[in-house]
């Protein structure tokens, strides 16, 4: 063979490799109902940490059905939602797969994930006590809030909002169904106004002198403080001090963002990848500075706002348990005439 023709040769090989590792291109599809703003940060940091790129699809609500509708030609390799109970249903719909890795399982605490690797947390928020500042009170239990003590003096948004139902599911899987109606009705004889309004509404009622205490998320703190609300609502939490509160004789009660690998995902080994990476220092620093979240991972940087609430110590019941007792916690809301 001549010059020219190893020259050639050559040119057509490197041609055909070059081809091949652009058309193997890694890439990952992410349908997510988590606001586009939350979510970008992290996966750009993905894409340039790794060289993988990432397709995202918004969906407000419809995850599961749109997947299921796809059926084994969905492009779906992760399914990224709020609320544990989004998860679980994701599982039951069967739209998810398990996935084994000793990364997630290392960083991500026992009762924050399936336990067969179907769905992780990614991200904390915790339920917590929003009391006006010069109130002499330094630590509180869930159980209080039924305290006659408190009456005329509560408020909280709508029991049925999931935030509320997580809450009082998380009670029935402490002390059951019937203590729990109890508690629930005691609740409600300590409030202040109807069961309404946002969780911000809360400080802002606080401010008001219109109650004392108020059950919250805590992310919405940080919100407030920063500034991203607006400047009226600085002044609503200039107005409290934030407790975590605690179950006696459990922790304080988080909900997550999370995520899960799709039944049908094409790629699931980078899909792991990413997983894996939103666990990470880097990641979990993100997560807390995009929204004020808690990481899930122990360790990891927490944002000074919400730092300022003390140590965070979580419940111990596992949010699947939790999960399967807000059917219940819902009727019982209702049974109780909560909102009423």
């Amino acid at each position: 063979m001549n010059l020219r023709a190893i020259k050639t040769s050559t040119f057509l090989v490197s041609s055909l490799l070059l081809t091949a590792s652009v058309a193997t291109a890694a890439e990952i599809n992410v349908y997510t109902t988590r606001e586009p703003a939350l979510v970008a940060p992290l996966l750009e940091a993905f894409t340039k940490s790794t060289g993988t790129k990432v397709n995202t699809v918004f969906l407000k609500d419809g995850l599961a059905e749109r997947v299921a509708s796809e059926g084994e030609s969905s492009p779906a390799d992760i399914l990224m939602t709020v609320d544990a109970g989004n998860l679980v249903d994701l599982v039951e719909k069967g739209v998810t797969q398990s996935a084994e890795s000793t990364v997630l399982t290392s960083a991500i605490p026992e009762q924050l994930r399936d336990a067969d690797g179907h769905w992780f947390a990614l991200s904390m928020r915790a339920r917590v006590l929003y009391a006006a500042k010069d109130l002499d009170l330094a630590s509180f239990n869930y159980e209080d809030l039924a305290d006659p003590k408190w009456k005329g003096k509560v408020c909280i948004r709508s029991g049925q909002h999931p935030y509320n139902t997580a809450l009082f599911a998380d009670y029935i899987a402490h002390y059951g169904a019937e203590e729990t109606e109890k508690w629930l009705a005691g609740v409600k004889d300590n409030l202040a106004r109807k069961a309404a309004g946002g969780d911000r509404d809360s400080a802002k009622d606080i401010l008001g002198g219109i109650c004392d205490i108020g059950i919250a998320n805590s992310y919405y703190v940080g919100l407030m403080t920063s500034g991203k609300g607006g400047e009226e609502q600085v002044k609503w939490a200039e107005a409290i001090k934030v407790i975590l509160p605690t179950f006696k004789d459990g922790g304080t009660q988080v909900n997550i963002s999370g995520a899960a690998i799709a039944k049908h995902a094409p790629n699931k080994a980078e899909a792991v990848k990413l997983l894996e990476y939103l666990v990470s220092d880097e990641a979990q620093k993100i997560y807390a500075e995009a929204n004020y979240e808690y990481p899930v991972k122990p360790g990891a940087a927490i944002d000074p706002i919400i730092a300022s609430f003390g140590e965070l110590k979580i419940d111990d019941k596992s949010l699947a348990e939790i999960v399967s007792h807000r059917k219940q916690a819902s009727e019982l809301v209702d049974k109780v005439g909560f909102d009423n």
